[in-house]
């Protein structure tokens, strides 16, 4: 079976192409992906059932793949994308002096970066990024405010188009 379009999000009954309630009904078979796969439009795919797939996605215009899609619906299943929980770091700075130093280094390292305000899951203004050694020591030594945590992360880490 081949996947072009994604029918909509489960979490995100707004972007559904059906009736979200139908899914309450239906046996639901999962495609466990990283993070890192999220952003690949090309692939070959096998749901926690064995069934194999491919996924072909249209170019520019489809955003990125998230937890809860839904690839295929028929009248028993729903093949839906299950992301894997990825080592983050969650950094939350006390000052905005803190905030701009280590952003500003770790920027320098061209980490890949994500924010959130006090009205997401984190509860706080946080900069979340994948695990890395290096970061967790640099933290240590600066003494800012983090913790290590294995999160579902709503969008795949990518690196921010720039040049120099």
């Amino acid at each position: 079976m081949i996947i072009e379009a994604i029918l909509g999000n489960k979490f995100d009954p707004a972007t559904a192409t059906f009736d979200p309630a139908t899914l309450e009904n239906l046996h639901e078979e999962r495609v466990v992906l990283p993070s890192a796969l999220l952003v690949k439009r090309i692939q070959r795919v096998t749901t926690d059932h064995g069934r194999e797939l491919g996924i072909r996605l249209a170019g520019d215009t489809v955003a990125d793949l998230r937890d809860g899609d839904v690839l295929h619906l028929d009248e028993k299943d729903a093949i839906v994308i299950s992301v894997e929980h990825t080592d983050v770091l969650v950094i939350a700075p006390t000052t905005i002096q803190e905030m701009g130093v280590v952003a500003h280094n770790l920027g320098n390292r061209h980490m890949q970066a994500q924010f959130f305000g006090e009205d997401s899951e984190y509860g706080a203004q946080v900069m979340v990024l994948a695990y890395d050694h290096t970061v967790e020591d640099y933290l240590k030594h600066v003494a800012v405010p983090y913790s290590r945590q294995e999160r579902v992360m709503p969008v795949p880490f990518r690196h921010a188009e720039h040049s120099h």
